[in-house]
């Protein structure tokens, strides 16, 4: 079964135990005279709103890319992801207030053993729900399906709170419905938020993955003719689908052939790999005369002595224009242009008869 089925298949799961759980706890509510029990109905009917939202997204995101959006609709996902996330805060929020206004005015509650055993039951389903939903969700990356599985699992969590305060109220008449309801909803709207915030995340554009970019820098450092791998950036457009672009240090005598053979070769293999879409750029590498070594060795001299550079690559020295390139990456932190501007004043010092062409790159990933 593919991914967006499977979505579709477990947002339809937790749209019909939603509703049941609604018509079950609505009537254990209303009999019982709880105001938390019927709040936690109407909680369970925004959960059925999730799924169908979740089953809408993933229809949506799932479009094939078009003129105006070359890069396909995969992000729509990550919407959706929000969406449920604002659900869960104003859950939370409505929680809060419902428990407070409960705490100053209790209302009386007439619980049956019928009843307990029915909040009971719901409790294990909303349990066994939200893990099957999120188990799907990370098998599948899924974030709406994550954040989904773990809005019922808070829920659950908020329905043991009125099972306890229903049993006490049911065994020795102590009503602190609001008070565990409070308590609850602080949970609640702290989830809310951290799932709002991962995924704003996504939306603006997080740092790669350390584990990916390594594997994806070991297989294409495999390839014998490959010297370095610089400049890798993943760029995201939802989840599995990512795009990619790296440069590769090769000697300066390659040919066109060898280079477009190469490349092939490697955008091929990552993509069966790893499913994603590699563009190669290329950096040219010429160690044969002692000028260009000498120059090369002090520029990594001089750049060795500032810890806000990261790194150095790219190095190429143009004997016949006398013009010297080469990339450094700075940490976010530093003044980069005044670091440039330094490493090049210094380095133009010892040989002035050459320009130096200093190219600030970005820490994309580690």
């Amino acid at each position: 079964m593919d991914r967006s089925k499977k979505i579709i298949k477990t947002g339809i799961i937790g749209i019909v135990v939603n509703v049941l759980l609604v018509l079950f706890k609505m009537g254990v509510g209303l009999l019982a005279n709880s105001i938390a029990v019927i709040l936690d109905a109407v909680n369970n009917l925004s959960d059925a709103l999730s799924s169908v939202i979740t089953i809408i997204g993933t229809k949506l995101s799932g479009k094939k890319p078009d003129k105006k959006h070359p890069y396909g609709y995969g992000r729509i996902e990550y919407l959706t992801s929000v969406i449920i996330a604002v659900i869960v805060l104003a859950a939370g929020v409505a929680a809060a207030k419902e428990s407070i206004s409960n705490i100053f005015n209790p209302s009386q509650t007439e619980f049956s053993v019928i009843s307990l055993v029915i909040i009971a039951v719901a409790i294990v389903v909303k349990l066994v729900l939200g893990l099957y939903v999120k188990k799907v969700g990370k098998s599948i990356q899924s974030v709406s399906l994550i954040a989904s599985g773990s809005d019922a699992l808070f829920d659950a969590i908020l329905s043991s709170a009125t099972l306890v305060s229903a049993i006490l109220s049911y065994i020795w008449d102590i009503n602190v419905e609001g008070y565990l309801g409070a308590v609850i909803s602080i949970f609640i709207i702290k989830a809310g938020v951290e799932m709002l915030l991962e995924t704003l995340h996504s939306i603006i554009g997080e740092r790669a993955d350390s584990e990916l970019t390594d594997k994806l820098k070991q297989t294409i450092l495999a390839h014998e003719q490959v010297r370095g791998v610089y400049d890798l950036t993943v760029h995201n457009y939802g989840p599995n689908q990512l795009m990619a672009t790296a440069y590769i240090e090769l000697d300066d005598n390659t040919t066109a052939k060898e280079i477009h053979l190469l490349t092939r070769r490697i955008a091929a293999q990552v993509y069966g790999e790893f499913g994603i879409l590699l563009t190669i750029g290329i950096y040219a590498a010429n160690d044969s005369s002692a000028q260009s070594k000498a120059i090369k060795e002090s520029v990594a001299e001089i750049v060795g002595t500032y810890p806000e550079i990261l790194q150095m690559h790219g190095l190429y020295v143009d004997e016949q224009t006398k013009c010297v390139m080469f990339d450094i990456i700075v940490d976010f932190d530093a003044d980069a242009a005044q670091i440039q501007k330094q490493v090049h004043d210094k380095i133009a010092a010892q040989y002035p008869d050459f320009s130096f062409d200093i190219v600030l790159d970005s820490d994309y990933s580690d």
